[in-house]
């Protein structure tokens, strides 16, 4: 792990220097990785390639902001992240405000469901089916890995609203996913 920070570090230190060797190698190490965020925002594959060849423009002409804070690669998905949501927004097909009712129903609350049964991509396309506003935050939150704060500041919400919006989407997943697959159920009423 040291050695690939130190190397991560070097490719830095030469893409500041516009070294396009380095920058190919730092590309090639986090291009898939980048895309597949973009992917999963966007839905679409040319626009998501298209947005990950900006967001690495973008990085390596603003190289000099990276302070290390955080990984590079961190660094690097925040801002695929970021030019994806835009893009959606000028798409006009997100908005921050739409909520999908999604009914208090006992057999969504009180059910364990067995995901091992149903397979990953079953789940993801599941995630991929539902609202742009429940897909992106569960993507950001089950797929990404960010917590509820760095949510709320990648979407501009409130904490709260954040967390009311993963519960609903995650109620709404599992109604979706019941109702497909009955037979998924562990437990229940």
């Amino acid at each position: 792990m040291k050695a690939e920070k130190l190397n991560i570090d070097q490719l830095i230190e030469r893409c500041k220097k516009r070294d396009k060797a380095a920058q190919m190698q730092l590309y090639r190490q986090y291009y898939k990785a980048m895309y597949n965020t973009a992917f999963r925002i966007l839905k679409d594959e040319f626009e998501a390639e298209d947005l990950m060849q900006e967001a690495f423009l973008t990085a390596f002409t603003k190289l000099s902001t990276f302070k290390g804070e955080v990984a590079f690669g961190a660094w690097l998905k925040r801002i695929v992240i970021n030019k994806s949501l835009t893009q959606l927004k000028k798409n006009n097909r997100y908005s921050e405000v739409k909520m999908e009712v999604v009914t208090d129903n006992d057999s969504v609350i009180d059910v364990e469901i067995n995901y091992e049964v149903l397979g990953v991509r079953n789940i993801l396309n599941t995630i991929n089916s539902l609202k742009d506003n429940y897909r992106i935050i569960l993507n950001l939150h089950l797929i990404e890995g960010y917590d509820n704060e760095e949510i709320a500041e990648i979407l501009s919400y409130t904490n709260e609203n954040v967390r009311t919006t993963i519960s609903r989407a995650k109620k709404k997943l599992q109604q979706i996913l019941l109702k497909e697959n009955p037979k998924i159920s562990m437990y229940g009423r």
